[in-house]
């Protein structure tokens, strides 16, 4: 008997879809995902709980929300001083400065707030003056030290004793030239650097040398914002910015907040973006001038027991489940967007952040291990509200997380169950190509795999690629034309004097950045001199090298000189860049593989009308090597290996180059396109 169905039967039916729960926008987009569903939910939700719970359920917002520094520090009030600290363990607070001459006095004794962790200290116009140095002398049960305010805003240090202070400062306003300004990111085109070490003086260079001298050149260079480490002031120079004692602080040593403040101003003034490397994944374990034991409890910001120390980096871990935690690193990110108008943060060691391993040892072979519970669901939480919070204060900010794990989600909208991130570090690329270069001869460098690693990537999520940062400059490690080329830099890298392997390396150097920087979903990294080629590796001052700054510089008088080499590789990078700007929006079209032959070692792709063609073989050059195009004439607008770029010129590019007839490909609307293709060479065609 055949079976009846009823209206009511099928009320019931569209009731059960109506009610069936939609997938969240990450596992729409990546059904393998959904065994993990749940996991995805329920941090999403975790971040609405805190999120709720933060704001009064709504009744403020979350910048409303992270104004502690309006709050805590030193602030000139109309009449008078004020400061506040929390400090729940404290027993008692005085300041001690330049103002008492260091010894506790009654007057400068702060007061607990009655019911809170927090102190205060409300004090007359004429007890402190700009530029005074001061203290806290934090009492505790059992104990007592000098500390540095937390929220302090201005750090310095001694010269000659080296003891760090803050710093009263209370200057004219700072009066900004640009007070509207939107990144472009199409696309993102970041040169990473670092102001200490941005001059050719072996010495500490300052924000005012880095805003006359370096942003003219970035400018000139093409690229359109900056990411500059070590901003947040930290005790030992030689930490390169990441082992952070005062948050709010701008390093001193590279002068005032008002010659940062021109800085930025500047560079939005050129087109340029600034974006900061802001650490909030680890603090230094200094008690005098960090925030290891402020007031007698060690585990004031830090996780307690085996969790408070990062085991790889002799730093703390802050305890991102502590509301007065997240209060402290909201407000931190708020605060260097609203006082020095960051355009947004690469956030440093997320991967750290993520995992209770901090991803020490972590394989991450299968979406399994980013949900199987070793995950730090409170650090989740927070980066969720840092990214809420930073497009909130400015929509058009710029995020990027630095995450090796390749956790899913990270660069997806908060919306669709991701963590909010605008971009992610691609860090495969820059580990392929140190792998590659160490391991494998020339002959077995496959396009395939090359092609298949520059655009390893989630489909739904935005990166950051790059060729080497930072990490592979130190020494220890080695940048990719040093590994290319080594010692034969500082011997024939002169002009008329090159040998085989400088001729390799600057072949191979041109060729990595172009495959690189031309298959792009967001953005592209170049860390401040590696776009000419610097020879040297960066070693701070240390006691290993007598304290010297030889190595702590960027040697422009290198890329300057036209007697040497190195001035082709920056001309080529400038070169590649304005290329990439052909294509409008080039980030986002389409990347259409055209061929590849591991055989031959060639590879062709297109995007948009670009046509980029390499060849990687290091002997075999080919004559009339075809392409199957669409129809039309090509013409070359980049050349690997052109004479003005350190090649050696052996095609032709003033020809333009039209499409043969092919009757089988007619209903496709291509062509044969046939090319000489010398040996490890890579050249670019526009379609006319």
């Amino acid at each position: 008997m055949a079976s009846r169905t009823t209206k009511a039967d099928s009320r019931k039916t569209a009731t059960a879809k109506k009610d069936r729960p939609r997938h969240i926008g990450i596992v729409q987009k990546d059904p393998y995902l959904e065994p993990y569903e749940d996991a995805i939910r329920g941090r999403h939700e975790h971040a609405e709980w805190k999120k709720n719970q933060l704001t009064n359920n709504g009744k403020k917002t979350l910048a409303a929300f992270a104004s502690g520094h309006d709050y805590y520090g030193l602030h000139k009030m109309k009449r008078g001083w004020v400061f506040r600290e929390w400090a729940p363990n404290a027993t008692d607070i005085y300041l001690v400065g330049d103002f008492n001459n260091w010894t506790e006095d009654e007057r400068y004794r702060a007061r607990r707030i009655e019911g809170t962790g927090n102190w205060e200290l409300k004090l007359s116009e004429k007890a402190m003056k700009h530029g005074d140095l001061y203290k806290m002398h934090v009492y505790w049960q059992g104990g007592d030290g000098e500390r540095i305010p937390a929220w302090a805003q201005r750090v310095v240090q001694d010269e000659e004793t080296k003891i760090f202070s803050a710093q009263v400062w209370t200057p004219e306003p700072y009066v900004w030239k640009k007070n509207k300004f939107a990144p472009c990111k199409s696309p993102l085109l970041i040169y990473e650097c670092h102001i200490g070490m941005a001059q050719d003086a072996e010495k500490v260079g300052t924000y005012t040398e880095f805003r006359d001298n370096v942003l003219p050149r970035i400018q000139k260079d093409g690229y359109n914002c900056i990411q500059i480490m070590a901003i947040q002031e930290h005790p030992y120079y030689g930490s390169f910015g990441y082992h952070v004692s005062s948050f709010f602080a701008p390093s001193s040593r590279f002068g005032t907040p008002e010659e940062l403040k021109s800085l930025i101003d500047t560079a939005h003034g050129m087109g340029i973006a600034v974006i900061m490397d802001i650490v909030h994944s680890h603090a230094v374990k200094n008690e005098t001038e960090g925030l290891g034991n402020l007031a007698g409890d060690p585990c004031q910001y830090f996780y307690g027991g085996d969790r408070r120390e990062h085991p790889a980096w002799d730093s703390l871990c802050f305890d991102y489940g502590k509301d007065d935690v997240v209060h402290f690193l909201l407000s931190n990110c708020k605060y260097w967007m609203q006082e020095f108008r960051f355009d947004g943060f690469r956030f440093d060691g997320v991967t750290s952040m993520l995992y209770y391993s901090h991803g020490l040892g972590e394989a991450f072979c299968n979406y399994g291990d980013y949900y199987n519970g070793h995950e730090d669901d409170n650090a989740i939480c927070y980066l969720t509200l840092a990214n809420e919070l930073i497009h909130e204060i400015n929509p058009k900010a710029i995020t990027i997380a630095e995450e090796v794990s390749g956790m899913p989600g990270l660069a997806a909208k908060v919306k669709d169950g991701g963590i909010g991130f605008d971009y992610r570090m691609a860090m495969n690329i820059p580990d392929y190509w140190i792998k590659t270069i160490k391991e494998k001869r020339d002959e077995d460098w496959k396009p395939s795999s090359i092609f298949w690693e520059v655009k390893n990537r989630r489909s739904d999520e935005k990166t950051i690629s790059y060729c080497e940062s930072h990490d592979q400059a130190l020494v220890g490690d080695k940048t990719i034309i040093f590994r290319l080329i080594d010692s034969d830099m500082y011997w024939h890298f002169k002009k008329g004097d090159e040998n085989g392997t400088v001729e390799r390396g600057i072949a191979l150097h041109k060729m990595i950045r172009l495959v690189t920087a031309t298959t792009i979903n967001g953005g592209y990294l170049n860390f401040m001199g590696n776009e000419f080629g610097h020879p040297e590796w960066i070693d701070f001052p240390r006691e290993g090298n007598g304290w010297s700054y030889k190595y702590a510089r960027r040697q422009w008088n290198l890329v300057d000189n036209k007697e040497l080499d190195y001035h082709y590789l920056g001309d080529f990078d400038k070169r590649m860049l304005e290329t990439m700007k052909m294509v409008k929006n080039f980030q986002n079209t389409r990347l259409q593989e055209i061929w590849h032959n591991d055989d031959d070692q060639i590879l062709a792709y297109m995007r948009g009308d670009l046509l980029f063609v390499f060849n990687f073989n290091p002997v075999k050059s080919f004559t009339g090597y075809g392409f199957l195009v669409p129809t039309g004439s090509y013409d070359v607008v980049l050349n690997t290996d052109a004479k003005e770029y350190g090649g050696f010129g052996f095609a032709d590019d003033s020809i333009t180059h039209l499409t043969n007839y092919d009757q089988l490909y007619v209903d496709q609307h291509k062509e044969w396109l046939k090319l000489y293709i010398p040996a490890r060479s890579a050249v670019v065609l526009k379609k006319n």
